[in-house]
């Protein structure tokens, strides 16, 4: 490899966290978090609860951890979410695994409201009610306080309205 293009490499491996990093970094720490869901917009609602662990990597991503119990089956699940910003796409990205899912989530675009207080991620993902098919989604991330902050998740119906599927609020316990 030319010096040229080590150096270049060498640049591209030393990011400095911006604005976008540190707001996710309000995110680590422990959490317990209570709320409901339901499969689509005549579902009966369940609700839910658990505990989360969010921990930095490296000041430019977050990997936030869940534990609880799928309101559906009554089984322990495992959420695992990371999260991070692209500046050369000026865009939150991230994924998502479930471990009563196969399906990988991927935020393919995110970003914050004009008030710096919402992230709202978009994704896509199987449609609970209708085998087979994908559906847009969208998890929005609210922080209320540096101790409480609100996710909601939405998926776009076909009639074009977001329907909320699930709503839940977190609190810090560390």
């Amino acid at each position: 490899m030319s010096t040229e293009s080590t150096q270049d490499m060498m640049h591209m491996m030393k990011v400095e966290p911006g604005k976008e990093h540190q707001w996710l970094q309000r995110a680590v720490g422990e959490w317990s978090f209570q709320g409901e869901c339901c499969m689509g917009p005549d579902q009966p609602k369940s609700t839910m609860s658990g505990t989360e662990t969010t921990r930095s990597v490296g000041g430019l991503w977050i990997v936030q951890e869940t534990s609880g119990e799928c309101p559906m089956t009554k089984q322990p699940v495992t959420t695992i979410i990371t999260l991070g910003f692209d500046p050369a796409k000026s865009s939150f990205t991230g994924a998502c695994i479930v471990s009563v899912m196969t399906h990988l989530w991927k935020y393919d675009s995110g970003e914050l409201d004009a008030s710096g207080q919402k992230l709202t991620l978009n994704t896509e993902g199987p449609d609970f009610t209708t085998p087979g098919k994908m559906r847009r989604f969208r998890d929005i991330i609210e922080f209320k306080s540096d101790d409480l902050r609100l996710m909601r998740s939405e998926m776009l119906l076909d009639d074009g309205e977001w329907s909320e599927i699930m709503r839940a609020e977190y609190r810090r316990t560390k």
